[in-house]
């Protein structure tokens, strides 16, 4: 990727070449090889997120049509989620949480993180998200509004991701993160406002509004811990941020609507 490249916004380039990259890299969806940046394509990551969210509804209206209990239902969906992405985003919040929780220094803390095995840390990280995700949806009474949260949550909790890539440094020159590049600011401006947006359309102002404000400030933390920790972001605490705002969207709806 070409430096004139990943600063190029959305509009100049093509659109549904982007939307394969983002979907590409996020899902395990069929749609294609794709050429091109990731970090210039990252505007379409909440258009992605709307595909998985949409995926794991289905699986969840479904589970319900036929007598399924709301618990198995729920749990169900976010298999659907994790295999539609391939567990991408579970993976790095295992890696996250083994590595925060099991190093001493930076350095160990992401040689730990690089390791596929998952310890204990990352086992109960997963244990929690999965958790508090199916209990938040159980806990919102109207199964539409309970998939319009699973869509909701998938689409925002993505867009916030290139923010994170735009304003954080780099921890790390190896990964994924790495060779994404860096979005613009007005890459990272697009990708959550079409998050905010879905939020907002699909929960209702009131709900959205305190999904958009939980998200945010999830992801802040997320971010704020890994520089503190590691000193910036990479591949695995992205993940690890995108199941953090996803489990405060979630729970915002639930509030909002149990």
């Amino acid at each position: 990727m070409t430096d004139t490249e990943s600063k190029q916004p959305p509009s100049s380039r093509n659109l549904a070449r982007d939307l394969r990259i983002a979907i590409t890299f996020l899902t395990r969806m069929p749609v294609g090889s794709a050429e091109g940046g990731l970090a210039a394509a990252s505007w379409a990551f909440p258009v992605a997120g709307l595909l998985v969210g949409l995926g794991g509804g289905i699986v969840f209206g479904i589970s319900l049509w036929i007598g399924t209990p709301d618990t198995v239902a729920a749990l169900l969906a976010l298999a659907a989620t994790a295999i539609i992405t391939g567990a991408l985003h579970e993976d790095g919040l295992a890696d996250t949480a083994d590595g925060f929780g099991g190093g001493t220094t930076p350095e160990r803390k992401l040689e730990i993180m690089r390791d596929s095995r998952s310890g204990a840390f990352g086992v109960l990280a997963l244990v929690f998200s999965v958790a508090l995700r199916a209990a938040a949806l159980v806990a919102i009474t109207m199964p539409d509004i309970a998939v319009a949260a699973l869509i909701a949550a998938a689409a925002l909790s993505r867009g916030l991701l290139p923010a994170v890539m735009n304003t954080q440094p780099l921890a790390s020159q190896r990964g994924l993160a790495a060779a994404a590049g860096r979005p613009t600011n007005g890459t990272a401006w697009t990708a959550a406002g079409i998050g905010a947006i879905a939020a907002l359309f699909l929960l209702g102002p009131g709900a959205g509004i305190m999904a958009i404000i939980l998200a945010c400030l999830a992801v802040a933390g997320l971010a704020w811990l890994a520089h503190r920790q590691i000193g910036g972001y990479n591949g695995d605490t992205l993940g690890a941020a995108q199941q953090v705002a996803e489990t405060a969207i979630l729970i915002a709806a639930a509030a909002h609507f149990s």
